[in-house]
Parts: structure tokens; C-alpha cells; sequence
């Protein structure tokens, strides 16, 4: 018997009802207890409510706690009622805190996407649940720069990790921001943390269960090709202007290690995926979320087996998905002047590490397992920092 998730709302009252929902955020906290705070307190700082208002609209808010083992969801309620009853504009903003037993953000999306969030929604944004807006008008600028793109399907903003505000950087410091500034270089690349997807295109796709990681690659993957009916398109994705958050960064070696080898399980399965998709009849990927989730429903197993087949005619872990070898080098070549070799010694570490959390991935990949998403041990981002972000 499947167990319904435990829901904390306040309902909306006359006023609020008649208004349309805009859009619907989803906010997704596994073990978020030390960070959910700032992240609210960030997020009821936006100025998209008054714009919303203005516009006689509200949206809706939810905190999606999967499979925790601390008071995230207690907290994350008890702030919800905190910052809506001082907000200026809370007649706007519903919220509700979803407890889910099963741990796993790929079920937790699909049932915020497909199940709890409004009917009527235009828009689906997604947040994680340790981060903090860089600018006031974030939210905002993602919903607009949609609006004024008929094509775009998918907003995203940019990424600034904590480390990037330190007055002394340290070595290590520098190495992290020349990776994150290479990473940027991707076209049409969709911000896992922050994004906001128009509801047709969400309601759309469905996760499957062991799709490790790296859902915002299979989302450009499916959206970029009209669902896998065209070449790819990267103006499909927009990067809206003043749009941005702040993460903390990985920076530990162990934590590092970890964080690579959950993307390279995770860029395997999509790679696997997407080349299973690609290949079937058009009608069948007419609908690709009834597609995934009747695969699902009929064999749980369906994903994992393909990714068996995959690792069966895989000799080499630096094989496990193609350009493993060349990816960093790629994305250092689209900088600008003598930032090439300024970056240069950041993409051949980089590579190192690649190929270290590849062989690592490739036996746990062999042993026939396919989740793995390890819990950081990172500090949550100081005051000071909050107070700049406002």
C-alpha cells in the first residue's frame, strides 16, 4: 500500500482564490535542516510577489522534504507561517510543506511536478533547498525572460559559489572558480538548483527512478530536440539577465571525489537513456511522461537493466559515456584570450579528477547498483553574506 505524504498547507482565503496561479515552486530539501532558513528568508525576499500582485496573480509554494531524518519539514512549516504572516504581499503566496517518506529527488520532482503542484499553473520552478538569491529580482527575471521568449521552454540564471565573495582566495579557491567559470561556457545549460520550466514541458517529462543525478541533462537533452524530434536547439534554454543564486562549493578532496563520481553515475545513466529514447518510434515519445511512467509501472528495473546492457560492452570506465576525456578541454577552449591558460592547469586537474570519480563510478556501476547521492558536509553560508544579497 503506498503511503500519502504528510501535507501542511494554509489555505488560501476568498481573495486569493480569485486570483490566477502564475506559478508553482517547488523547493527540494533532503536533511536541509541547518540551511532551509536562509533559503526561505532568501526566497520570501523576492520581488516577484509584488509583481505579482500588481499583476493580480498569486503562486503557490512548496517544500518538498524527501526521506528526512531531521525537523526540515517542522522548520520549513513553522518559517512558512513566520515570513508569509509579516509579508507585505502574502495574499499572493499559498504554501505547503510535503513530507515524503521515500528518500530521492527524482520521485519527489515528479510527484511535485505531476501530482501536487496546480492544474492551472504556467509556470514550474525548481529550487534546492541550500541556496540563496544573489538578486532581488531573480524569480522575476526567470519568469519574464520566459514570457518575452515564446521559443524558450526553460529559464535558468547563474551560479555563483560562496567562495567567489572571499577577499583571499586560496589556492584551492581559485582552481573551484576556474572550474565553475568553464562549466559556464555550456550552451544552453539548465542550472539543477534554480530553473523555471513552462508547466506544459514539465508535465511532460517523468524521472525515472534510477536516473542518477544530472535530471537538468536529460531535461536540456529532451527539450533541446522538441522531445528527441529534432536536431538540438540550445535557444530552447535562455540565460535570463540578473538572474542568480549562491551555493556552497564542494572543496574538500573526499567531498570533491564524491561530488564527480555521483555526476559521472549520473551523465552514464542519462547518456543511456536518452540513446534508448532516441531510437523509438515518434509516436511513442509523443508522450514521453506516460512513456517513462508506464515503463516504470511495468518493470522497475527497466532503466537499470539497460544501463546493464550499456556496461556490458563497456571494457574501459573512461568509456562509460563518450567524450570523458576531451569534455574539460572543450569547454576551455570557448574562453576568451589568456583566460585559455590562465584555466589551463584547473581543466587538467580537473581531468584528473574525472578520471578518478570514472573508475570509481565504473565499479559501482558494475555491481549493479545505479543510485548514489552522498551528503555533504558543508557549512551553511554566513550572515554577512545574506545581508549583501538582499
Amino acid at each position: 500500500m503506498m503511503t500519502l505524504p504528510c501535507i501542511a498547507e494554509e489555505k488560501p482565503n476568498d481573495e486569493e482564490e480569485t486570483r490566477p496561479i502564475c506559478f508553482s515552486l517547488g523547493i527540494m530539501a533532503w536533511n536541509e535542516e541547518e540551511s532551509i532558513r536562509q533559503a526561505l528568508v532568501s526566497l520570501f525576499q523576492q520581488s516577484v510577489f509584488q509583481k505579482l500582485a500588481l499583476r493580480h496573480e498569486r503562486c503557490e509554494l512548496f517544500c518538498i522534504a524527501n526521506g528526512c531524518t531531521d525537523r526540515t519539514a517542522a522548520l520549513a512549516s513553522e518559517l512558512f507561517r513566520q515570513l508569509k504572516r509579516r509579508h507585505p504581499y502574502a495574499q499572493v503566496i499559498t504554501t505547503h510543506v510535503v513530507d515524503i517518506p521515500e528518500p530521492g529527488r527524482n520521485n519527489a520532482w515528479n510527484r511535485f511536478v505531476h501530482e501536487f503542484s496546480a492544474p492551472e499553473t504556467r509556470f514550474i520552478y525548481l529550487m534546492d533547498a541550500d541556496i540563496i538569491f544573489h538578486h532581488r529580482d531573480t524569480l522575476y527575471n526567470l519568469l519574464a525572460t520566459l514570457e518575452q521568449a515564446p521559443r524558450a521552454c526553460v529559464s535558468s540564471g547563474r551560479q555563483h559559489k560562496s567562495i567567489e565573495f572571499k577577499k583571499k582566495k586560496t589556492l584551492r579557491d581559485r582552481l573551484s572558480l576556474a572550474t565553475s567559470s568553464m562549466t559556464g561556457t555550456i550552451e544552453g545549460r539548465i542550472s539543477g538548483q534554480l530553473y523555471c520550466m513552462r508547466a506544459c514541458i514539465a508535465r511532460n517529462l517523468y524521472l525515472p527512478r534510477d536516473l542518477s543525478a544530472n535530471d537538468d541533462g536529460f531535461f536540456k537533452a529532451a527539450i533541446c530536440t522538441d522531445f528527441f524530434n529534432e536536431n538540438l536547439d540550445a535557444g530552447r534554454v535562455v540565460t535570463a539577465l540578473d538572474a542568480a543564486h549562491v551555493y556552497d562549493a564542494y572543496l574538500s578532496m573526499p567531498e570533491v571525489l564524491n561530488n564527480q563520481k555521483r555526476q559521472m553515475i549520473g551523465q552514464t545513466s542519462v547518456h543511456v537513456l536518452v540513446e534508448y529514447l532516441k531510437n523509438l518510434p515518434q509516436e511513442e515519445r509523443a508522450n514521453l511522461a506516460e512513456l517513462l511512467r508506464q515503463r516504470e509501472r511495468s518493470d522497475p528495473e527497466w532503466l537499470r537493466k539497460l544501463l546493464n546492457q550499456h556496461l556490458a560492452h563497456v571494457r574501459f570506465f573512461w568509456r562509460l559515456f563518450p567524450g570523458i576525456l576531451t569534455f574539460r578541454f572543450r569547454r576551455l577552449w570557448k574562453l576568451k584570450g589568456m583566460r585559455k591558460l590562465s584555466h589551463l592547469p584547473a581543466a587538467i586537474l580537473g581531468l584528473v579528477v574525472t578520471l578518478i570519480a570514472c573508475a570509481r563510478a565504473f565499479q559501482f556501476l558494475k555491481k549493479g547498483r545505479s543510485y548514489y547521492w552522498p551528503k555533504a558536509g558543508r557549512q551553511t553560508m554566513p550572515n554577512s553574506y545574506m545581508q549583501s544579497a538582499k
